[in-house]
């Protein structure tokens, strides 16, 4: 018997995939592991549940059973491997080993924690898949009083999407900004105004030190002696790359699972895509890339090498009380910014010296000239 291409994860990288390779390929045996319950759903959706009224169940897609079915594949839920061997084309559940003709590390990243004193730890909630979501949803009923760690894409996102959702938010962030490492400070300052119109409210520079219980909810201390009531927490601080079973199995790894444009790993029939992957040095957690390796190591598997590129990679944030598409500047080139329009309607260009577009941010009714920008900007990788 054929050994069967094994994807590791069913979130949207390890599903995509399958779909995809399914495309060219309807017979060679597939086999999806994951460590949650396998059903289909759209990670960009959890930050939209509040606003939509809706339950881990409304942003399901589809049940394993189905996604089973659909993909002609097996589906091993709640199921964690513990090793991989390379030199064998084996992976290991326990004491359960299992062949691969190809394996896909599709697991995602992992929450980034930091210690809390006090005694509220168990009401601080990151939410990175439909469990985490499903368990904050539950924890939230009967509640009004957020605060939110973190002020990057997802802290906002989740700020925007709570505050439409009937709850008091507070965002503590350790940073002078709002996305630090994505927006220039114009645009920065559009969205945080857009924000704070909705009621949010942000507490820039200061870190939380301890997180308290007391009889009305939950007082978070603050670095700068401020208190804040709330009840629960949502930890929003960032993302890493899933890296330590790769490392364990001799896989190279750096921020990511260090892959080629392939999407090969050090070793040949292992491959990485998502964001667990570092592909060629770039290392995005974001659809689009997400999408564009999916298309290509299907057709990999299937037979035919194929190299993967990056186009331009806008990215959309979902903040409705200020629109906004970024798309970040190449790390390598050097340019300079350029800020057009005003209030919550701004177009941030990044130049270079000869004048051609590296990146931009736009806010508000500026994300109408996206599509005419993205054909001007460079590929991420070629």
């Amino acid at each position: 018997m054929t050994s069967p291409v094994v994807i590791i994860g069913t979130g949207l990288a390890g599903y995509n995939l399958a779909r995809e390779f399914r495309k060219l390929d309807a017979q060679t045996p597939l086999l999806l592991i994951t460590a949650d319950d396998g059903r289909s759903y759209s990670k960009p959706m959890l930050s939209t549940g509040f606003a939509k009224q809706k339950d881990a169940d409304g942003l399901c897609m589809a049940e394993p059973g189905a996604m089973a079915e659909q993909l002609n594949a097996e589906i091993r839920t709640h199921t964690r491997i513990s090793g991989i061997d390379p030199g064998h084309k084996r992976l290991w559940i326990g004491e359960e080993a299992v062949e691969y003709r190809d394996l896909v590390l599709a697991w995602g990243a992992q929450t980034v924690q930091v210690p809390i004193e006090g005694d509220g730890g168990d009401r601080v909630f990151p939410i990175n898949d439909l469990e985490d979501y499903a368990r904050f949803r539950a924890a939230a009923v009967g509640k009004q009083r957020v605060l939110i760690l973190g002020a990057g894409l997802i802290g906002c996102e989740f700020a925007n999407d709570m505050s439409l959702g009937g709850f008091e938010v507070d965002v503590v962030a350790p940073c002078e900004q709002v996305m630090p490492t994505l927006l220039h400070p114009a645009a920065a300052t559009a969205v945080q105004a857009g924000l704070e119109g909705l009621g949010v409210r942000f507490h820039l520079g200061p870190v939380l030190t301890r997180l308290q219980q007391v009889p009305l909810g939950l007082e978070a201390h603050l670095s700068d002696g401020s208190v804040i009531a709330c009840d629960l927490v949502v930890s929003a601080i960032g993302l890493r790359p899933r890296t330590d079973l790769a490392a364990a199995a001799g896989l190279q790894t750096n921020r990511g699972v260090c892959v080629d444009r392939q999407l090969r790993t050090s070793h040949a029939n292992i491959f990485a895509l998502g964001d667990c992957a570092e592909v060629d040095g770039i290392n995005l957690l974001y659809v689009m890339p997400l999408m564009s390796c999916a298309r290509a190591l299907a057709q990999t598997l299937a037979g035919k090498p194929t190299t993967v590129a990056y186009g331009p990679m806008p990215i959309t944030v979902k903040t409705p009380a200020c629109p906004l598409v970024v798309s970040p500047p190449p790390q390598v080139h050097e340019g300079t910014w350029q800020v057009e329009g005003q209030g919550s309607d701004l177009k941030v260009l990044c130049i270079d010296a000869e004048g051609k577009l590296l990146g931009y941010a736009l806010t508000g009714a500026a994300v109408m000239e996206k599509l005419a920008l993205n054909r001007q900007l460079p590929a991420v990788m070629a």
